[in-house]
Formats: structure tokens, C-alpha cells, sequence
């Protein structure tokens, strides 16, 4: 019978968390081994491929560190040309989400981080070591895990809503709200949540007009939130309708077609964007519910200011475990925490 593999340090996830805390645990000579996820249909439909959310947007802007400019150069001096080839070519302003998950992945591979492309589809934290299950088979014991897997974001599930993904649909408004091809043109966000309203009035400093799509005759936001709809004259509510479909040339998103939930007729809104904002759903199914968890399944962080889950020797990082900033920076931190965390924690039990 094999022996099952003991790792000092398993980080599952592959976003700006777990590859942060990647970095910080390789060169604390934890040497970390990383299941980034696997390149499969399935993870594409879910937006659960490896490098997370962020590879799946266009230029980032909000990143400390990478203001506008051309990074060619750099890029291909600090990737493998194989890396470089899986990325579109450089346009030469800035960095894009792709990109700079490339660099952090290679960052932590400088380092000594050992990389696996599978998912860890099952996990075991009632005795230690713990077990990790991959897809692909087998089991890895691990005395420390970061749980890093991200929350994805919810999506209406329309062919066109897929086709136009960043192309001028976008589920973030914060992340690309402020990219040029929105600017002073009129926009769309789906939702009628706090989160909704947020996001419009969010893009409302960068859009001509905001239509908040709403499939209900009254808001679900908190009345206070539905106040600030009401009183921006640049949001437009409306109401009884529902995303049908988001019309678009080679240019990308030109309008929307909205079908009426209350017996209405079809409508057509040319906008240049279309923003969801109907939720995001944690990336903890896999846990089995052996870590605590909100209401709404994220990870809950037991201690504060500190990454420990429920059972010690577990931490998580990321927005696994944040339904509140979901940005990439603030991910970013919450990985190097992650990873501080374990090391300490590893040295006090003598690991």
C-alpha cells in the first residue's frame, strides 16, 4: 500500500489570496504545496478555473503598484514564454487580470511553491493529519491548510449575458466600473439588493445614466439603501423587468433587451454595459460543512483580526471567507495573514 504524502502546508485556492500567501509561506520555508484547480468545462462554467476571479476580468486599475503603462517588457522577462503564450498579447496600457495573476502565481514559484492544476474535491479535518481528497485520486495529508478557494460570482445563466463577459459585462462594478468604455455612457446593473443599489450609485460617478433592472415592483434593499436609488437623478429604476438578453457587436455590449415580469412588452435600452449584482456564492461546498460558516457559506475567521477558522490548524484567506470588500487587494492581504498565521501557528506545535 503507496503512503499517503505528508505536506507541512496545503493551500487550496489560486486567487490573489492564495497566491500571496503562497509567497509569504515559501519564503518562510513552509514549502507550500498549492492546488490551484482544474482546467476543466465544468470550472469554466463556474468561473472556478485556477487564478481565480481576477483572471477572468479585463485591465485592472486599482491595484496598488501597476498604474497605467506598457508592461511588455517586464511581463516577458518575468514569465516563461508557456505562461506568456496562455494570456491574450499585451495591449500595452496597464495591467490586466490575467496578467497579474500570472505574475503572482510566478512569484510564489520563485520562491519554491510546488503547484498541482486539480481541485481537492473532499477534505477530512476531524483528526490530524489532515486529509485532502483531489480530484484525480489519492489523498494528501497536510498538518496546516489555507483555505483559499474564493466565492464566484452569480450570473443569470444567458448565452449573451456569456458571450459579452468582459466585453461590457461585468460582474464588479468597483473592479471596472471606471474602465473607459463605460464612461458617460448610459449602463445597466441586475439586482435589487443593497448590493444592487450600491453598485449603482457606485457607477454613477463614471455613467451618464444608470437603469437599476429590478424583476419586483419594490426593492428588496434596506429602505435607507432604496432611499439613495430614489434620490440619485442618475439611476432610473426599472421595475417588473428582467435581463432577457444583452445585445452587442464586435465592439461589445450596445444594449440590452428587458421582457416585462408583469404581462408587459419587450423593451430594448441601448447601454454600453451590463453589471450583475445579484450575489456571489462562496466556493465551500467541497468542506461538507466541517468548518463553520455564515448563513450565507462563507468561511467564518474565529478570532479577530486573524485568519483561524473553527478547526485549528485551519485558516482560510480571501473571499471565501469576505462577502464584504471582495477585492483583490484586500484578498491579497488576508493571504499573507493566512500565511503568518500558519507559520506561527506550525511552530508552536513544533512542526
Amino acid at each position: 500500500m503507496t503512503a499517503t504524502p505528508l505536506e507541512n502546508l496545503v493551500i487550496i485556492g489560486s486567487g490573489p489570496a492564495g497566491w500571496s500567501a503562497a509567497t509569504y509561506a515559501a519564503r518562510a520555508q513552509l514549502e507550500p504545496l498549492v492546488f490551484e484547480g482544474a482546467i476543466t468545462e465544468q470550472n469554466r462554467m463556474s468561473g472556478t478555473l485556477p487564478l481565480g476571479q481576477l483572471a477572468l476580468t479585463s485591465e485592472v486599475e486599482n491595484y496598488a503598484g501597476f498604474p497605467a503603462g506598457d508592461l511588455g517588457a517586464f511581463l516577458a522577462s518575468a514569465l516563461p514564454e508557456s505562461r506568456c503564450m496562455m494570456m491574450p498579447p499585451h495591449e500595452g496600457h496597464g495591467v490586466t487580470g490575467p496578467e497579474l495573476m500570472e505574475l503572482m502565481r510566478q512569484q510564489a514559484v520563485n520562491f519554491g511553491t510546488r503547484i498541482v492544476t486539480d481541485d481537492i474535491v473532499k477534505v477530512d479535518f476531524s483528526s490530524r493529519p489532515f486529509m485532502l481528497f483531489p480530484a484525480d485520486g489519492g489523498r494528501i495529508a497536510a498538518r496546516c491548510v489555507i483555505v483559499a478557494t474564493g466565492a464566484r460570482a452569480n450570473w443569470l445563466g444567458l448565452s449573451s449575458e456569456e458571450q459579452y463577459k468582459n466585453r461590457g459585462v461585468s460582474a464588479c462594478a468597483v473592479c471596472d466600473g471606471a474602465l473607459p468604455r463605460f464612461r458617460n455612457k448610459p449602463l445597466v446593473v441586475v439586482g435589487g439588493g443593497d448590493s444592487a443599489v450600491e453598485e449603482a450609485t457606485y457607477l454613477t460617478k463614471f455613467a451618464s445614466t444608470v437603469h437599476l433592472v429590478h424583476r419586483r415592483r419594490e426593492l428588496r434593499a434596506s429602505k435607507i439603501m432604496a432611499q439613495r436609488a430614489f434620490d440619485n437623478p442618475k439611476i432610473t429604476i426599472e421595475y417588473d423587468s428582467a435581463l432577457a438578453e444583452v445585445l452587442g457587436d464586435d465592439s461589445g455590449v450596445t444594449g440590452v433587451r428587458l421582457s416585462s415580469t408583469a404581462g408587459g412588452p419587450d423593451r430594448t435600452l441601448p447601454v454600453a454595459g451590463v453589471f450583475l449584482a445579484i450575489g456571489h456564492t462562496p466556493n465551500t461546498a467541497f468542506l461538507d460543512g466541517q468548518l463553520q460558516l455564515t448563513e450565507k457559506n462563507y468561511i467564518v475567521w474565529t478570532q479577530h483580526f486573524r485568519t483561524a477558522t473553527s478547526v485549528e490548524g485551519v485558516f482560510a484567506a480571501g473571499d471565501v471567507a469576505d462577502d464584504y470588500y471582495r477585492q483583490a487587494i484586500s484578498a491579497a492581504g488576508t493571504g499573507c495573514m493566512s500565511a503568518l498565521d500558519a507559520e506561527r501557528w506550525l511552530g508552536h506545535a513544533g512542526h
